[in-house]
């Protein structure tokens, strides 16, 4: 039976997660419409691939402490910011089940691209340090912070991204005729 600490479908996640923490640890290189572009062809591919990361059994005894500072977050958080500033913030609707009713709230796409990160660097730092036990418990953090918060904060932002993309283009198309 293969490790799943070194699954081919682990390392490729691992890879593509590894990828989407170097662009956002080099956003401030970057015009907002390059960072745009990449991350809408970056985030569904890791949602696509932390699906498959193989199911994993636990106790959690090595779960791994965070890597990410605040003020590692907050870099990351502020240079997404300064880029897509007048496209940070969106309104949500929000269905809740319990209550059958919609709300909406003010999100922040450069908060949410934030969360991901560090979700995703916590996760690749730990298979930097090459500690198996906590490599293990690692998988199964992730798919676990995946299911509750992270996967629909990667899916709000992206919608939104969607929505800067293609009002960016059709606001050049206008200035252009």
């Amino acid at each position: 039976m293969e490790n799943p600490i070194y699954a081919h479908d682990t390392l490729e996640f691992v890879t593509v997660a590894a990828e989407y923490c170097a662009l956002l640890e080099r956003c401030e290189e970057l015009t907002e419409d390059e960072l745009v572009g990449t991350l809408l062809k970056l985030l569904p591919l890791l949602y696509m691939k932390v699906q498959l990361l193989p199911e994993v059994d636990t106790e959690g005894a090595f779960v791994p402490d965070d890597q990410v500072t605040e003020q590692d977050y907050d870099f990351i958080r502020g240079g997404l910011y300064r880029l897509l500033r007048k496209h940070d913030e969106y309104e949500l609707l929000v269905w809740d089940e319990d209550m059958q009713t919609e709300e909406s709230r003010w999100c922040s796409v450069s908060e949410g691209l934030a969360d991901v990160y560090q979700a995703l660097r916590n996760f690749v730092a730990v298979y930097q340090q090459r500690l198996e036990p906590c490599m293990m418990d690692a998988i199964w953090q992730l798919r676990d912070n995946f299911e509750l918060y992270w996967g629909q904060t990667l899916l709000d932002s992206l919608r939104q991204l969607h929505r800067i993309r293609f009002s960016m283009n059709s606001n050049a198309d206008e200035e252009d005729s």
